[in-house]
């Protein structure tokens, strides 16, 4: 039997027990308008029952390539090990918690395939909770300023191949992979960004940035700059999923704080999320919504930009 031409992208999800929204990620892959890919997915050694439902996805859809771990190799190493599997030269990351809008491949794919010194796009997205209605309206003003953070959700990111394997693929090391894997790509070509919703990021409260803030907020070792990152991640997780963001008294105790106009800020939005959550998530909706429109008089839809890195 002769084996089957490369597609033009390898949509790549791994997957580690996300069984409650499963279902709408994967649904929202296999009807993009851009169908000329493969589908590779890699469960991470899931106890929930998310190999059984990928399972019956794959014996629906011949597009779904499905791999099965053992032993659960964690987020670096699933990450890594559903590229290997990839057979085209353009990678597409999915992740198994979010939504890809159905035009999100083709818009990307019209990017990096006539601009070669691309060598990632992403796509700005609104944030979901749970039960699938939007918590987090778009936030234009990321592609405005410099930062050391990209302004594109993970699995929004479509990428070189070539350009992933040279670098060496993602980290072994835990906490903040995507940032590590996107700054070293940056140094081979290219990232950009493109304005449109073409991705919805869900919040809850099993989210694997909840565990890596968890993770990050504990650990007495780091900087105060990542110190502070890590509390801003997790209180903001919590709050969108539509919880309080139970920063006051770890804020308190940390002791590599340095208290700074940065950490004050996020000590008072932590004072007022410990207060009033629910008061606190509609103030930061509305001035949100407010430096969206005020960016939108600069950054247009369908121009991607360029991540301007501090």
């Amino acid at each position: 039997m002769q084996p089957t031409a490369k597609p033009l992208i390898s949509v790549v999800m791994p997957v580690y027990n996300a069984l409650p929204f499963l279902d709408d990620s994967v649904n929202s892959i296999l009807t993009q308008t851009f169908t000329d890919f493969e589908f590779v997915i890699f469960d991470d050694a899931s106890t929930d029952g998310s190999v059984e439902r990928l399972r019956q996805w794959a014996a629906r859809d011949n597009r779904i390539k499905l791999h099965e771990s053992t032993t659960q190799l964690g987020l670096s190493g699933s990450s890594n090990a559903v590229v290997t599997h990839a057979r085209a030269a353009i990678v597409a990351r999915m992740d198994a918690d979010d939504v890809a809008h159905p035009d999100r491949l083709r818009r990307q794919w019209q990017i990096i395939e006539t601009q070669p010194d691309v060598a990632v796009v992403g796509t700005l997205c609104i944030g979901i909770g749970a039960n699938g209605r939007e918590v987090r309206p778009r936030d234009r003003w990321r592609l405005l300023r410099r930062s050391s953070y990209i302004p594109f959700p993970h699995g929004s990111a479509m990428f070189r191949r070539e350009v992933f394997d040279r670098v060496g693929g993602y980290d072994d090391t835990p906490g903040g992979e995507d940032q590590k894997l996107f700054s070293k790509m940056a140094t081979q070509g290219r990232v950009v960004t493109l304005p449109d919703i073409l991705y919805s990021y869900r919040y809850h409260t099993n989210n694997a940035t909840l565990f890596n803030g968890l993770r990050a907020v504990g650990e007495d070792h780091s900087s105060n700059g990542e110190s502070l990152a890590a509390f801003y991640m997790l209180g903001a997780m919590r709050l969108w999923a539509g919880e309080p963001p139970k920063l006051l008294e770890p804020l308190l105790e940390k002791k590599s704080v340095k208290w700074d106009v940065k950490s004050l800020m996020i000590f008072t939005s932590a004072l007022w999320g410990h207060v009033s959550p629910r008061s606190l998530k509609l103030c930061l909706r509305g001035s949100i919504k407010v430096r969206d429109l005020l960016a939108g008089t600069i950054v247009k839809d369908g121009k991607p930009y360029e991540w301007r890195l501090e």
